[in-house]
């Protein structure tokens, strides 16, 4: 563990635990720490060894969302800022696209709170822990800002009602309504948050990589798809994970009542 204000540990088993670490700000995502995520993704994606990732963040709270202090120096630029803004809100969908399509599963761990682009990083993920207490945002509203980027991401994870009354009103919802309307998984006694997360990851770790890896893509590109399209793109991921050798080996294993001999 460092002083960066990312922090990478490299669990047993597979699991790698990032942390926002810039717990005097909220662990704002300021364009430093957006860049520090882009590139930490970027090596994930390409590291084979790990098979999950939990997110969290340092300090009283999981995430406050987009530096304001940062958003409102770049007004001083000759365009007012409307270079940098658009710039910002593209480097932060890079980085909540880039959680999506990482081939391992991404687990939020969230407590305190989780507002506004923070909000949109525990959506972004694809699974979900939330100590009692927390509370969930897309709070720009309340100071003139509609949340129109985390609605992208929070819109694919509750229904549309739910959704438009949280940025419409700005008002919190505790871990109860963000697990009632699926934004969150699973809730835990803050002292047992980091035990919980951990039993999940560790779950998930223990299944065959290769399916998983194969599993999450298929279940973004489907999403969208037609019925007809859906199933078709689906059955042909089917047939890929059943040409593995390790897919083979499970279900002979299964069948034959014993642990399968994994490879991957």
């Amino acid at each position: 563990m460092t002083d960066t204000i990312l922090q990478r540990e490299d669990l047993a088993g597979g699991i790698a635990r990032l942390t926002l670490n810039t717990p005097q700000s909220l662990n704002a995502l300021s364009d430093a720490m957006l860049a520090a995520l882009d590139a930490e993704l970027g090596r994930l994606a390409q590291d084979p060894q790990t098979r999950v990732v939990i997110l969290r963040g340092a300090g009283k709270v999981f995430c406050a969302g987009h530096n304001l202090k940062e958003m409102q120096a770049g007004r001083a630029n000759p365009d007012k800022g409307a270079g940098y803004f658009a710039d910002l809100f593209a480097r932060c969908a890079d980085v909540m696209k880039a959680i999506t399509t990482l081939p391992q599963p991404v687990i939020a761990q969230a407590h305190g709170i989780a507002t506004a682009a923070g909000c949109q990083l525990v959506a972004s993920c694809d699974m979900a822990v939330a100590a009692q207490g927390t509370r969930f945002g897309v709070n720009g509203v309340n100071i003139g800002l509609f949340c129109s980027t985390p609605m992208v991401a929070l819109t694919r994870n509750v229904a549309a009602k739910h959704a438009f009354e949280m940025l419409v009103t700005g008002e919190f919802i505790d871990a109860s309504r963000a697990q009632e309307i699926g934004l969150i998984n699973r809730i835990a006694a803050p002292e047992a948050l980091e035990a919980e997360t951990l039993a999940l990851a560790q779950t998930v770790a223990s299944k065959l990589g290769a399916a998983v890896r194969i599993g999450k893509r298929a279940f973004y590109d489907q999403a969208g798809l037609p019925l007809a399209d859906a199933y078709a793109h689906a059955g042909a991921v089917m047939v890929e994970n059943m040409m593995l050798r390790d897919t083979d080996e499970g279900i002979s294993a299964f069948i034959e009542k014993r642990k399968p001999d994994w490879h991957s």
